[in-house]
């Protein structure tokens, strides 16, 4: 497996251009399920994920070509076209399922366009249950019919509509609403979701499935309708820019004490994260390409964050904040409300010289003057990053293990770090590092 090695202690200046949403793209690429007609999206990420999904798209029959390339170090070039009209499988198998669990967003496509569909439960990091329950309630609200057999989903429509309802989630779940989203948009009369997520992706999936002829009120807002249609037509989509990219580069900045542009970042995505980075001491500005992140020998001292749904701190910064906080003045603490396993990076942390103490949800973090580079290992996506952020900051050589957790959504994170001054490189699996 590839290694990524960082010697660190160099602030970070320069230029990282931020990709198009992980996250978004993934609802994104099933909603081309729901037409016949070609759905275009631009500022697609080039990601393990994202190659994920559309292998699964393509075993259904989704035909696809990619068009366009990499402009300017960043994937506002490269469009992907999708086209599902002739549909030849409506089961998502085991083998592809089981690596990503944004799978099983194909769910509500198949069964509102075919009335059927076989999903295999879904994979993905192992950061605790995170239960697929709640989509299938709320699509026996709406008239689905559903068994667990053998691991895998198994539903159908008898009459093969969907039938418009009202839907309550007693939780938010990004998922669950993107799934009913897509489910509605073709389903007999009105749907309504309440408690609905109300995550800029979320959004992003809602704005795109109006491009594609969807009738969608209530968008960003907690209580969201859709009035059902008999067809929908493709459309050109753009990918909104990743906010928690943008978040993780902006604590690089801050961990090394450094001066970064984020070119193609949007404030207003950002606004709970730099809300804690502003109260930690980092300033940020925005300019005429994006933003601009300056800790530049500036004094960062420790914050109290509480991860929740949009639009709180999001769970996906926590393991990046918490490396910040390892360095910074002071104590800080953390708590994790939305998965109960997402602090497997801290004994990763100890290794590295972090003094950090975690009692159920909550972490107790001490900021020391400087971490010691250590070999380390990646347990989670958001965690592996984290990994490499401490090693931007710490002293002498650290090694991070399992690094495919970062390929999954993070596009070529050496190369944008090593543009800025990080001593970084990837070891590729079977080379002996120097």
């Amino acid at each position: 497996m590839d290694k990524i090695r960082i010697v660190g202690g160099t602030p970070l200046r320069g230029v990282i251009p931020i990709g198009g949403a992980k996250n978004a793209a993934l609802a994104l690429m099933p909603a081309c399920l729901l037409t016949d007609g070609t759905l275009s999206l631009s500022n697609l990420p080039h990601l393990v994920d994202i190659t994920t999904m559309a292998n699964l798209l393509s075993q259904h029959g989704v035909t696809m070509s990619l068009n366009g390339h990499a402009a300017n170090g960043g994937p506002t070039g490269r469009v992907l076209d999708l086209n599902a009209a002739k549909i030849t499988s409506t089961t998502a198998p085991y083998d592809l399922v089981r690596k990503m669990r944004a799978s099983v967003l194909v769910l509500g496509p198949l069964l509102a366009r075919y009335g059927q569909a076989k999903v295999s439960l879904p994979g993905g990091c192992a950061i605790g249950t995170r239960p697929v329950d709640l989509h299938l309630k709320a699509l026996e609200t709406m008239g689905a019919k559903i068994d667990v057999q053998g691991g895998y989903i198994v539903a159908s429509v008898p009459g093969g509509r969907l039938k418009g309802g009202e839907v309550i989630f007693p939780q938010v779940t990004v998922g669950g609403t993107e799934n009913i989203l897509m489910a509605a948009s073709l389903a007999d009369g009105e749907t309504i979701i309440a408690n609905a997520a109300r995550e800029p992706e979320v959004c992003d999936l809602a704005h795109c499935l109006v491009a594609m002829g969807a009738k969608i009120s209530g968008i960003g807002t907690p209580t969201i309708r859709i009035e059902g249609g008999e067809r929908l037509h493709g459309a050109q989509y753009s990918v909104l820019p990743d906010r928690i990219e943008t978040g993780t580069y902006a604590v690089a900045a801050a961990i090394t004490r450094g001066d970064i542009e984020l070119v193609g970042a949007r404030r207003d995505l950002m606004q709970s994260v730099e809300k804690v980075l502003v109260e930690a001491g980092v300033k940020i500005s925005e300019t005429p390409r994006g933003v601009r992140i300056d800790a530049d020998g500036r004094r960062i001292g420790g914050v109290d964050i509480m991860t929740e749904p949009y639009p709180g701190f999001p769970t996906d910064m926590q393991a990046q904040l918490m490396a910040l906080m390892t360095t910074a003045e002071g104590a800080s603490m953390i708590t994790e409300t939305i998965f109960e396993n997402r602090f497997m990076h801290v004994p990763e942390l100890l290794r590295m010289g972090a003094r950090v103490n975690v009692h159920g949800a909550s972490a107790i973090i001490r900021g020391v003057p400087k971490l010691s580079g250590a070999p380390v290992m990646a347990t989670d996506l958001r965690a592996s990053v984290s990994l490499v952020l401490a090693g931007l900051a710490a002293e002498g050589e650290t090694l991070v293990n399992r690094v495919y957790h970062l390929d999954r959504g993070y596009e070529r994170v050496e190369e944008k770090l090593a543009a800025c001054g990080a001593e970084i490189e990837r070891i590729k699996d079977g080379t002996p590092a120097e």
